[in-house]
Protein backbone atom coordinates (compact mmCIF):
# COMPACT_ATOMS: atom_id res chain seq x y z
CA UNK A 1 0.00 0.00 0.00
CA UNK A 2 1.67 3.63 -0.69
CA UNK A 3 2.38 6.17 1.39
CA UNK A 4 -0.56 8.52 -0.08
CA UNK A 5 -2.92 5.89 0.54
CA UNK A 6 -2.65 4.88 3.58
CA UNK A 7 -2.08 8.32 4.96
CA UNK A 8 -6.01 9.09 3.95
CA UNK A 9 -6.56 6.23 5.61
CA UNK A 10 -4.90 7.46 8.76
CA UNK A 11 -6.66 10.60 8.51
CA UNK A 12 -10.26 9.17 8.27
CA UNK A 13 -9.55 6.76 11.23
CA UNK A 14 -8.07 9.17 13.57
CA UNK A 15 -10.66 11.65 12.98
CA UNK A 16 -13.79 8.60 12.74
CA UNK A 17 -11.91 8.50 16.62
CA UNK A 18 -12.28 11.53 17.26
CA UNK A 19 -16.23 11.82 16.60
CA UNK A 20 -16.60 8.73 18.44
CA UNK A 21 -15.10 10.20 21.25
CA UNK A 22 -17.00 13.36 21.21
CA UNK A 23 -20.31 11.54 20.44
CA UNK A 24 -19.68 9.73 23.74
CA UNK A 25 -18.32 11.90 26.36
CA UNK A 26 -19.46 15.51 24.95
CA UNK A 27 -17.76 18.64 25.80
CA UNK A 28 -15.53 16.89 28.94
CA UNK A 29 -14.78 14.12 26.12
CA UNK A 30 -13.25 17.11 23.62
CA UNK A 31 -11.17 18.41 26.42
CA UNK A 32 -9.40 14.68 27.11
CA UNK A 33 -9.05 14.74 23.09
CA UNK A 34 -6.89 17.52 23.01
CA UNK A 35 -4.87 15.92 25.84
CA UNK A 36 -4.81 13.15 23.79
CA UNK A 37 -3.84 14.35 20.57
CA UNK A 38 -1.12 16.82 21.94
CA UNK A 39 1.07 14.08 23.67
CA UNK A 40 0.55 11.96 20.38
CA UNK A 41 1.49 13.85 18.16
CA UNK A 42 4.43 14.88 19.96
CA UNK A 43 5.22 11.17 20.14
CA UNK A 44 4.62 10.92 16.31
CA UNK A 45 6.16 13.78 15.56
CA UNK A 46 9.91 12.41 15.86
CA UNK A 47 9.34 10.08 13.24
CA UNK A 48 10.09 11.15 9.71
CA UNK A 49 8.27 9.95 6.75
CA UNK A 50 8.98 10.33 2.60
CA UNK A 51 5.86 11.92 0.79
CA UNK A 52 5.97 12.48 -3.02
CA UNK A 53 10.01 12.41 -2.89
CA UNK A 54 10.07 15.52 0.03
CA UNK A 55 11.35 15.01 4.08
CA UNK A 56 7.69 15.03 6.41
CA UNK A 57 7.51 14.85 10.05
CA UNK A 58 4.71 12.69 11.60
CA UNK A 59 2.12 13.52 13.82
CA UNK A 60 -0.02 16.11 11.75
CA UNK A 61 -3.18 14.45 11.90
CA UNK A 62 -3.24 13.87 15.61
CA UNK A 63 -2.12 17.51 15.98
CA UNK A 64 -4.80 19.21 13.55
CA UNK A 65 -7.88 17.08 15.20
CA UNK A 66 -6.74 18.96 18.63
CA UNK A 67 -7.08 22.10 16.31
CA UNK A 68 -10.66 20.83 15.65
CA UNK A 69 -11.14 20.27 18.90
CA UNK A 70 -10.62 23.63 19.71
CA UNK A 71 -12.52 25.25 17.11
CA UNK A 72 -15.56 23.20 17.77
CA UNK A 73 -15.15 24.20 21.67
CA UNK A 74 -14.92 27.84 20.64
CA UNK A 75 -17.95 27.38 17.91
CA UNK A 76 -20.39 25.62 20.78
CA UNK A 77 -19.38 26.51 24.18
CA UNK A 78 -17.31 30.23 23.71
CA UNK A 79 -14.13 31.26 23.58
CA UNK A 80 -13.06 31.10 27.38
CA UNK A 81 -13.58 27.14 26.81
CA UNK A 82 -11.40 26.89 24.24
CA UNK A 83 -8.83 29.10 25.63
CA UNK A 84 -9.36 26.74 29.14
CA UNK A 85 -8.82 23.73 26.52
CA UNK A 86 -5.26 25.31 24.89
CA UNK A 87 -4.13 25.40 28.39
CA UNK A 88 -4.90 22.14 29.06
CA UNK A 89 -3.42 20.96 25.98
CA UNK A 90 -0.29 22.88 27.32
CA UNK A 91 0.12 21.51 30.78
CA UNK A 92 -0.12 18.02 28.87
CA UNK A 93 3.08 18.53 27.07
CA UNK A 94 4.67 20.28 29.65
CA UNK A 95 4.29 17.45 32.31
CA UNK A 96 5.06 14.82 29.80
CA UNK A 97 8.32 16.45 28.86
CA UNK A 98 9.24 16.44 32.57
CA UNK A 99 7.97 13.53 33.85
CA UNK A 100 9.51 11.27 30.81
CA UNK A 101 12.83 13.21 31.18
CA UNK A 102 13.02 12.50 35.01
CA UNK A 103 11.57 8.34 34.20
CA UNK A 104 14.73 8.25 31.68
CA UNK A 105 17.04 9.07 33.95
CA UNK A 106 16.67 5.86 36.22
CA UNK A 107 19.53 3.15 35.42
CA UNK A 108 17.72 0.39 33.81
CA UNK A 109 17.97 -2.99 35.39
CA UNK A 110 20.53 -5.18 33.48
CA UNK A 111 17.39 -7.11 32.12
CA UNK A 112 15.87 -3.86 30.90
CA UNK A 113 15.08 -3.64 27.13
CA UNK A 114 13.23 -0.38 26.55
CA UNK A 115 15.83 2.37 27.47
CA UNK A 116 17.23 2.70 24.69
CA UNK A 117 13.88 2.94 23.00
CA UNK A 118 12.50 5.30 25.81
CA UNK A 119 15.76 7.54 25.35
CA UNK A 120 15.39 7.46 21.55
CA UNK A 121 11.68 8.91 22.00
CA UNK A 122 11.66 11.34 24.95
CA UNK A 123 15.24 12.17 25.21
CA UNK A 124 14.24 15.09 23.66
CA UNK A 125 17.12 18.22 23.35
CA UNK A 126 16.10 20.74 24.71
CA UNK A 127 15.53 22.86 21.58
CA UNK A 128 12.57 20.34 20.86
CA UNK A 129 10.72 20.52 23.59
CA UNK A 130 11.07 24.22 23.87
CA UNK A 131 10.08 24.49 20.06
CA UNK A 132 6.84 22.37 20.83
CA UNK A 133 5.65 24.15 24.02
CA UNK A 134 6.67 27.72 22.18
CA UNK A 135 4.77 26.49 18.68
CA UNK A 136 1.38 24.83 20.79
CA UNK A 137 1.17 27.84 22.52
CA UNK A 138 1.13 30.03 20.42
CA UNK A 139 0.03 28.79 17.59
CA UNK A 140 -3.24 27.83 19.70
CA UNK A 141 -4.02 30.82 21.29
CA UNK A 142 -3.87 32.03 17.51
CA UNK A 143 -6.62 29.75 16.42
CA UNK A 144 -9.06 30.97 18.91
CA UNK A 145 -8.28 34.80 18.29
CA UNK A 146 -8.71 34.42 14.74
CA UNK A 147 -11.78 31.76 14.78
CA UNK A 148 -13.49 34.28 17.13
CA UNK A 149 -12.67 37.19 14.94
CA UNK A 150 -14.18 35.05 11.95
CA UNK A 151 -17.29 34.15 13.87
CA UNK A 152 -18.11 37.63 13.93
CA UNK A 153 -17.48 38.51 10.15
CA UNK A 154 -18.45 34.92 9.09
CA UNK A 155 -21.18 33.73 11.63
CA UNK A 156 -23.62 31.66 9.61
CA UNK A 157 -23.69 28.15 10.02
CA UNK A 158 -22.97 27.23 6.46
CA UNK A 159 -20.04 29.52 6.33
CA UNK A 160 -18.14 27.15 9.44
CA UNK A 161 -15.68 26.04 6.93
CA UNK A 162 -14.09 29.50 6.39
CA UNK A 163 -13.98 30.01 10.44
CA UNK A 164 -12.69 26.51 10.93
CA UNK A 165 -10.14 26.51 7.98
CA UNK A 166 -9.16 30.12 7.91
CA UNK A 167 -8.23 30.08 11.98
CA UNK A 168 -7.02 26.46 11.48
CA UNK A 169 -4.15 27.31 8.57
CA UNK A 170 -3.04 30.56 9.59
CA UNK A 171 -2.55 29.03 13.00
CA UNK A 172 -0.80 26.24 11.57
CA UNK A 173 1.86 28.59 9.57
CA UNK A 174 2.37 29.62 13.00
CA UNK A 175 3.25 26.61 14.05
CA UNK A 176 5.04 25.16 11.64
CA UNK A 177 7.18 28.36 11.23
CA UNK A 178 7.95 28.55 14.95
CA UNK A 179 8.26 24.93 15.51
CA UNK A 180 10.78 24.59 13.03
CA UNK A 181 12.62 27.04 13.72
CA UNK A 182 13.46 26.41 16.93
CA UNK A 183 13.33 22.73 16.66
CA UNK A 184 15.98 22.52 13.38
CA UNK A 185 17.54 25.49 14.39
CA UNK A 186 21.67 24.45 12.81
CA UNK A 187 20.23 22.29 9.74
CA UNK A 188 21.31 23.15 6.76
CA UNK A 189 18.50 25.73 5.49
CA UNK A 190 17.28 23.47 2.49
CA UNK A 191 16.26 20.65 4.82
CA UNK A 192 14.45 23.17 7.56
CA UNK A 193 13.02 24.34 3.99
CA UNK A 194 11.70 21.10 2.96
CA UNK A 195 10.38 20.10 6.01
CA UNK A 196 8.60 23.00 7.07
CA UNK A 197 7.03 23.20 2.89
CA UNK A 198 5.89 19.54 3.45
CA UNK A 199 5.04 19.96 7.06
CA UNK A 200 2.62 22.47 6.16
CA UNK A 201 1.22 21.26 3.10
CA UNK A 202 0.26 18.30 5.08
CA UNK A 203 -1.20 20.78 7.48
CA UNK A 204 -3.11 22.26 5.05
CA UNK A 205 -4.63 18.50 3.20
CA UNK A 206 -5.57 17.69 6.60
CA UNK A 207 -7.45 20.86 7.83
CA UNK A 208 -9.24 20.98 4.59
CA UNK A 209 -10.30 16.85 4.85
CA UNK A 210 -11.27 17.85 9.19
CA UNK A 211 -14.10 20.03 7.74
CA UNK A 212 -16.80 17.62 7.13
CA UNK A 213 -15.80 16.02 10.34
CA UNK A 214 -16.35 19.51 11.86
CA UNK A 215 -20.33 19.72 10.35
CA UNK A 216 -20.95 16.20 11.98
CA UNK A 217 -19.75 16.91 15.26
CA UNK A 218 -21.22 20.22 15.38
CA UNK A 219 -24.91 18.04 15.08
CA UNK A 220 -24.13 16.95 18.17
CA UNK A 221 -26.63 17.22 21.09
CA UNK A 222 -24.38 19.37 23.57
Amino acid sequence: MSTVIFGFIFIIINFTLFLAFYRLFGKMGLFTWIGIATILANIQVVKQIELFGLTATLGNTMYASAFLATDLLNEKYGKKDAQKAVWLGFSTLLIMIVVMQLAIQFTPHPEDFAQGSLETIFGLIPQIALGSLAAYIVSQMSDVYVFSFLKKHFPKDSQFWIRNNGSTMISQLIDTLVFTSIAFYGYEFHIWLQIFITTYILKWIVALLDTPFGYIAKKFPE
